[in-house]
């Protein structure tokens, strides 16, 4: 007796991969190939294609019009936003084919709509890359960056909001959390 999967599948989206989490949603015009890992919980929009070599964890949103491409590792609640590219050769020429560099999206951070990421880059946990940002090197944790070439401007709390210094340390702008910056405690009312 065989059992629909615990996922779902849009009737116009192709998920070729045996590899999907629970309550995973891949939406219309998507493209999962066979080799592809996608953990519990992701939410894979319309539009996403997602090749062979890409391992993506729990609670993981990739919004419209994004291709994953081999070698992207991307850690749990990593939210990607809508027509954000990514590069996997860094000498590119068609009819090549070399091994990828690892791309690395650490736990919670965000990249923003449109931005472009360069292959081997880390982005480290609860970055937040800044909308049309070009990342062209590694991302510390809690660092807001931005611009091209993407460059720090700032830190944020685990909730995504920028933090600001005050007398006594670093506060959250959004929530009530105070203290030093950057650490895994910078837990406020908003996350």
């Amino acid at each position: 007796m065989s059992t629909a999967p615990d996922y779902f599948v849009h009737p116009q989206g192709i998920c070729e991969s045996p590899h999907v989490g629970e309550g995973s949603r891949i939406w219309a015009f998507a493209h999962v190939l066979p080799g592809a890992r996608i953990g519990r919980f992701a939410n894979i929009c319309d539009g996403v294609f997602i090749e062979n070599d890409v391992v993506l964890g729990d609670n993981v949103t990739v919004k419209n019009h994004v291709a994953l491409y081999d070698g992207l590792r991307v850690e749990d609640q990593v939210f990607i936003g809508p027509g954000v590219s990514f590069a996997n050769d860094t000498y590119p020429r068609s009819k090549r084919f070399v091994e990828h560099p690892l791309t690395r999206l650490m736990h919670g951070c965000s990249l923003g709509a449109g931005s472009i990421i360069l292959p081997g880059v880390t982005v480290g946990p609860y970055a937040l890359v800044g909308a049309g940002a070009v990342v062209t090197r590694d991302v510390p944790p809690f660092t807001l960056v931005k611009g091209n070439p993407a460059r720090a401007a700032g830190l944020v709390c685990i909730c995504g909001a920028p933090l600001k210094e005050g007398p006594d340390g670093y506060f959250c702008t959004a929530g009530d959390w105070r203290g030093s910056a950057p650490n895994l405690d910078m837990k406020c009312s908003q996350c």
